[in-house]
């Protein structure tokens, strides 16, 4: 194992992180920018290097910074929680260049699986099924080409990009160019790639994914799925394990193919397989995250089993313990506490947090960087933290969401916590029959979303 790891990342994470290095006995060096001074992940850390100024760009996106911050002090390791550099093949290979090991899957891997083109091609070879559309990146008469196959309606997506960016549903030939011509503009300006291609949308439709973890001698363990259909704009809301949609034979499916997948194209670390899954029952590969997600916690309370612990022994040249399927026990729910309006089309609030209590009590866990005075800034992702309950059914377990969130306090800024509730107190939610268009078809009966109408 490592003894000293810089952890390139910021917010709840970067605290989630620290916790895991602090318990395997590693020492952790944070970063922050002058926007993060008083941040708890720089007071949890053993050392902390600033790295620039509160822009993203001129700090937590500038790798000789990272790699100065890594070398000066000693690491011998780096962990790039999600966003940011997470799944930067530059980053990694910087990493390496500076004798350091990255904690995640080779450069060449994540380059490859950052394509989705070429990721989807990758999948159809493995025999793990993939939405019908384009066989790579296409030009508009080719997309047109492939709508007409595919059949209305169809997604324009970007090839370097995700996180809705560069993606647009078009439901009629007609509307075809004008969607082609501003989503490539758009991808363009995100990602400095404005390819596209095009996907059969499939309606009603369910986001699920497959958690999986793979060492570096072929061994891979598959943690089960998380349902993540609550969205608004592709971002996820909540999410929940099991899926209530899956049958015990169809999770297997999903599983065996995420498996299959890892061993033809030699995946190493933790990783996560998303997949659409349709009305009938049939499932489609859409991308693999080849990073830590945000809502790790969900398959973490279900199986026993810590996702970053295990991503620092893999990374430090360990096997796995065990292989195949992890076992799983119960239902977890993850709620996504956003500094954000809700009432002003999620609109992000930052500011200061005038005060601050967690719940507490049985089956509940909360992942934040949050404190009374904590400075919310402007400049990065709105999330303050993840509300996760585990409890024996999914019924006790969204009672169990509903107490810890009437039990939280969180003020000083707007937040996303009046939604969450009203989405776990609804039929729809409750039924377990719901899709990646809830939220959209509920708006009118969730109080939090109606009073914006």
């Amino acid at each position: 194992m490592f003894s000293r790891v810089l952890v390139a990342n910021r917010g709840e994470i970067a605290v989630r992180v620290i916790r895991a290095l602090h318990e395997l006995d590693v020492e952790a060096v944070a970063v922050y920018s002058s926007a993060d001074e008083g941040s708890l992940h720089v007071r949890l850390a053993d050392r902390a290097v600033r790295i620039g100024p509160p822009q993203a760009s001129e700090s937590y996106l500038r790798i000789p910074s990272l790699i100065a911050a890594a070398t000066t002090t000693g690491c011998e390791a780096v962990h790039p929680g999600y966003g940011f550099l997470s799944e930067n093949p530059a980053f990694v290979e910087a990493c390496a260049d500076n004798d350091l090991v990255f904690v995640g899957p080779s450069a060449e891997t994540m380059a490859r699986m950052g394509d989705k083109v070429e990721a989807k091609a990758e999948m159809r070879a493995a025999d793990v099924p993939v939405v019908p559309g384009s066989e790579g990146a296409t030009t508009l008469d080719e997309a047109e080409a492939a709508a007409e196959e595919a059949g209305y309606p169809v997604l324009l997506k970007a090839s370097a990009g995700g996180g809705g960016k560069g993606m647009r549903l078009v439901g009629r030939p007609e509307q075809l160019a004008s969607a082609y011509s501003t989503a490539s503009m758009e991808a363009e300006a995100a990602f400095g790639d404005g390819s596209l291609y095009l996907e059969k949308a499939i309606s009603p439709a369910r986001h699920v994914e497959i958690q999986v973890l793979a060492d570096g001698e072929g061994g891979v363990l598959t943690l089960g799925e998380r349902e993540c259909s609550i969205q608004r704009r592709h971002q996820k809301l909540i999410e929940e394990s099991p899926s209530p949609a899956l049958t015990p034979e169809r999770r297997e499916e999903m599983e065996a193919a995420a498996e299959r997948a890892c061993h033809a194209i030699g995946y190493r670390n933790a990783g996560t397989f998303e997949f659409l899954l349709g009305p009938d029952g049939a499932f489609y590969f859409i991308e693999l995250n080849a990073r830590l997600q945000v809502e790790h916690p969900v398959s973490e309370l279900v199986t026993g089993i810590d996702i970053v612990r295990e991503q620092l022994r893999i990374a430090s040249g360990q096997r796995l313990a065990r292989t195949g399927r992890a076992e799983r026990r119960g239902h977890a729910l993850e709620v996504r506490l956003n500094a954000e309006d809700p009432r002003l089309d999620f609109r992000p609030t930052p500011g200061t947090i005038s005060g601050f209590r967690p719940p507490l009590g049985p089956g509940i866990r909360l992942d934040t960087f949050v404190e009374d005075g904590a400075t919310v800034p402007p400049h990065y992702d709105s999330l303050l933290g993840k509300l996760i309950v585990w409890d024996e059914t999914r019924d006790d377990a969204i009672a169990r969401a509903l107490r810890a969130l009437g039990e939280l306090r969180l003020e000083g800024v707007q937040t996303t916590r009046e939604l969450a509730i009203d989405i776990l107190r609804s039929e729809g939610f409750a039924s377990g029959r719901y899709s990646t268009g809830y939220l959209e078809e509920a708006a009118a009966a969730l109080p939090a979303l109606a009073a914006a109408r």
